[in-house]
């Protein structure tokens, strides 16, 4: 049965964390809870899960993330039964999903505004921008590039649009680079 433990980073999530590494990306994010990204080996300083992970719970106190292997199960940062191990802190642990009603967790959300207002270029890949308010973060971009088979609000507004499928375009993109991905 399809679950999130079963999931496999993708060649898009390996390209991804493989040009953070050589710091041609500078940082990802993403609305997905899979954990695909640290999966693939994204460190966490360099992406924004903006809603949440299923693998990822948090302490109350401290801040201090802890990634497991399997899907938690909370929704809407409910208690996990764990307490952080940060020396003199012990507080309870909590999951990292939103529920609909949830705020967007502020560092997340703050650093994505200004990495997008920072970059150069943003790319959207295989996301529909319809999910307010991250799906305006491209509009805060110098320039963006969207890679999607659909049509997205922002089309309008892109620099390009490619209308293929996400491994493919990131493929030739790092053919181009001359960079190989590690198997």
């Amino acid at each position: 049965t399809p679950s999130f433990e079963n999931a496999k980073p993708t060649f898009t999530h390996r390209a991804l964390t493989k040009l953070a590494s050589l710091d041609i990306v500078n940082y990802v994010v993403t609305q997905n809870v899979d954990g695909l990204h640290r999966r693939s080996g994204m460190p966490r300083s360099k992406h924004a899960a903006l809603h949440g992970c299923v693998f990822t719970e948090k302490c109350e106190r401290c801040g201090e993330e802890y990634f497991r292997d399997r899907d938690l199960g909370g929704v809407s940062f409910q208690k996990t039964g764990r307490q952080c191990t940060v020396a003199d802190c012990g507080a309870d642990l909590r999951d990292t999903i939103l529920d609909w009603d949830d705020a967007l967790p502020e560092d997340d959300w703050d650093r994505s505004q200004d990495e997008s207002e920072r970059a150069d270029l943003v790319l959207t890949l295989g996301t529909s921008l319809r999910i307010e308010p991250a799906g305006s973060l491209p509009l805060r971009a110098k320039k963006f590039v969207i890679v999607n088979l659909q049509v997205t609000p922002l089309d309008d507004d892109a620099t390009l649009i490619i209308k293929e499928k996400v491994d493919m375009v990131m493929e030739h993109l790092l053919k181009e680079l001359n960079i190989e991905l590690d198997e």
